[in-house]
C-alpha cells in the first residue's frame, strides 16, 4: 500500500469513527424522528420523509453559493439514516 492509500484509508477510519458520534448523538438529541417520525403534520412513512429531507439539502447545496460542511453532513446523515431504515447495512454485494 502507497503512503496516498494510507492517508485515505486512514482518513476513513477518521471521518466514519466521528461521523458515527456525531450521527448518534443528533439522533439521540432529535429523538430518532428520522425512523421514528411523530406523524403530526405527515403521515408519509420514514423513508418518504428521509427522501424529502434529502430533496431539501440537495436543493440547498444546489443553490448556495457556498458549499456547507453542515449542508453536505445532514445529506450524509440522511442518507445513512435511510439505508438502515431499508435494512442496507453491509456491501460485500457492491464489490466487483
Amino acid at each position: 500500500m502507497t503512503d496516498e492509500n494510507t492517508e485515505t484509508h486512514d482518513g476513513i477510519e477518521v471521518l466514519f469513527h466521528n461521523f458515527k458520534e456525531f450521527l448518534k448523538e443528533k439522533n439521540r438529541r432529535y429523538g430518532d424522528s428520522a425512523l421514528r417520525p411523530a406523524m403530526i403534520f405527515s403521515d408519509a412513512p420514514a423513508d418518504t420523509q428521509i427522501l424529502t429531507r434529502l430533496d431539501d439539502k440537495l436543493n440547498r447545496i444546489r443553490v448556495s453559493k457556498e458549499l456547507r460542511k453542515n449542508d453536505v453532513a445532514d445529506v450524509f446523515g440522511y442518507t445513512a439514516l435511510l439505508m438502515i431504515q431499508r435494512g442496507w447495512l453491509t456491501f460485500e454485494d457492491l464489490l466487483d
